[in-house]
Order: structure tokens, then sequence, then C-alpha cells
């Protein structure tokens, strides 16, 4: 039995590594395309202008980072608006439900402006008052995240519904809103549903990892993070056959990558040590999955055979 002592510490200095956003090469288009976004919203505004707004799209597979991206870029460009003297609703974000419909999203959205409503109301005129609201507090920017969920059944109708009010928000006469679209693939349908929606977004996409690729890369997210960590990385987890492992175990992901070390991290915390080696992913790894030695990507010769994405595989299951 681990001291509580020990796992308060681990949880508080965990913590503190999740809090780290890592700056990667896949953010750099992301910050862009919403930096441009923005300065030409502020330049409308201050030329009196009224164009139509655009829109950012970011896609990629679950476990991406994308949700840890956009949350960051939004603080950090909500933060510097706020500095120019644009208010602290500037962007209004949130995630969608699953199941979704559109009078969920707009009754969501009234919340988060502040003047939440009952649900006898119709659609129609949810979303009327939406865009009053986000006239009337100045609102730049709406960040739906999760966003293939405004389709989750992919009629025909539903799509249109959903490809139509995100148009009218964008168009909006007397206030165009920028839409900033964050999910899964299945995002990528919405948009190409509807080619006026489309051309009006700019799109990112956060592509899977390649193991023979990425792993120097991951190597040094390794190494960055053991230094935050305090802790020594050992000789067995800089080698780039490590690296090529934890990108396979993450499933190709980047997200799910970090999620790993900060594992691995907490084990080591957990055992007391003063650094970090191939034995904590193991064990974080069984943690995670409660597979066996032979499914686990830090123990075998042939890693690549394994199902990164499957737990409690056991080579006989009774």
């Amino acid at each position: 039995m681990m001291k509580i002592d020990l796992v308060t510490q681990a949880a508080q200095r965990i913590a503190s590594l999740k809090g780290h956003f890592v700056h990667h090469e896949r953010f750099v288009p992301l910050a862009e395309g919403f930096s441009i976004l923005a300065e030409k919203r502020l330049v409308d505004i201050q030329s009196g202008r009224t164009s139509e707004a655009q829109g950012l799209a970011l896609s990629g597979h679950s476990g991406a980072g994308k949700s840890a991206a956009i949350t960051h870029l939004l603080a950090m460009e909500s933060q510097r608006l706020a500095e120019h003297g644009h208010g602290d609703t500037t962007i209004v974000s949130l995630r969608v439900p699953s199941p979704a419909t559109l009078k969920f999203v707009g009754q969501m959205l009234l919340r988060a402006l502040g003047y939440p409503i009952g649900a006898d109301r119709h659609a129609w005129y949810i979303w009327d008052l939406v865009q009053h609201h986000l006239r009337e507090r100045r609102v730049l920017f709406v960040h739906l995240d999760e966003a293939q969920d405004l389709a989750s059944r992919g009629t025909k109708h539903e799509l249109d519904s959903v490809t139509s009010m995100l148009k009218t928000l964008m168009t909006d006469p007397e206030w165009p809103v920028g839409i900033i679209l964050s999910g899964t693939n299945e995002l990528e349908d919405i948009l190409n549903h509807d080619y006026q929606l489309a051309r009006r977004m700019k799109t990112v996409r956060f592509e899977s990892l390649s193991p023979a690729a990425y792993g120097d890369e991951i190597l040094d997210l390794l190494d960055s993070y053991c230094e935050r960590a305090g802790l020594e990385p050992e000789d067995d987890v800089l080698e780039l056959s490590h690296g090529e492992r934890v990108v396979h175990a993450a499933a190709n992901q980047f997200g799910i990558a970090i999620v790993l070390i900060l594992d691995a991290i907490e084990d080591a915390y957990l055992q007391g040590q003063k650094t970090l080696n191939r034995h904590n992913f193991i064990r974080s790894y069984y943690r995670r999955t409660s597979c066996d030695a032979e499914f686990n990507p830090f123990v075998v010769p042939d890693f690549m055979r394994i199902d990164a994405r499957q737990v409690f595989s056991r080579e006989n299951r009774t």
C-alpha cells in the first residue's frame, strides 16, 4: 500500500505538469489562422465596416490533442483581446452535447451569455435571442468543441439546419460572428455538405503520428517533461526505439502520447524515484489497460503487432 502523502504529492505535481501546454509544430498554423481572423474582424470594427465573418475548423482523430490546443489558443487570444479593450466575453466557448439538437445548443449558448431560458421556447425564438445577445455583448467568436455532434444523425435535413444556422451567425448584417469548430474527422462531413459554409472557413487538421517520423520528436518532448518534473531520464527511455514505442502505444495520437509520458512520470513519483526509466512506462501502461505483458508495447520486441486501442488484452481469455 502506497503512503497517502506520496500519492497526494504525486497528484499535485502531475496537476502542475498538466497545466503546461506544449507548443508543437502543428499549433503554429492554428494560432496563425486565428490571429488573421481576429485582426481582420478588429479592422472591420474600427473602420465601421460590416463584412461577413470567417471561421476556423480544427479536425483530427480522438486523442490528437485538439482540445488542449484550442483551449490554450482561445485563453491566450481572449487575454490579448481583453488587453486591447474588447471585454471578457469576446470569445464564447462551449462543448456540444451528444446527442445534440440545435435548440439545446442555442440554450447552452444563451446560458454562456448569461441569459438562461426555459426549454418551452421554439428553436427559432432561441436562436433569435442568441443573435441578439451576441450583438449586445459584442462577441467576436463562438467556439463549438466536439462540433461533429451538431449533426450526429447525419440526415440531410439535420445537416441543412446546422450549416444554415452557422452561416446565419457569420453573415448577420448587424454583427457577424466568427465560428470556431473543433472535432473529430466527422466534422469535415458537415463542412463538405455546404460549399458556402466551407469557403468561409479556414481549416487545420491534426494528422496522426508515424512512429518512424515522430520518434525523435517524442523523445524531445519526454526530455522536456522530465526537466520540468525534476526527473533524470535514464538511457533506456532516450533510445529512438522507445520514442517509437510511445507513439505506437498512443495509437499514433499526439495528445495520448503526452498522457502516456505523464502517466510514466506519475509512476516514478509514486515509486519515490529521482529518474525515469522504461519500467515506469511498463507499469503505467498496465495500470491504464490491464493488458498482459504480451500486449504491452513497452515490453515485447515486436510491439508494432499490438493494437494499442485495446484494453484487457490477455493471452487466454477465460
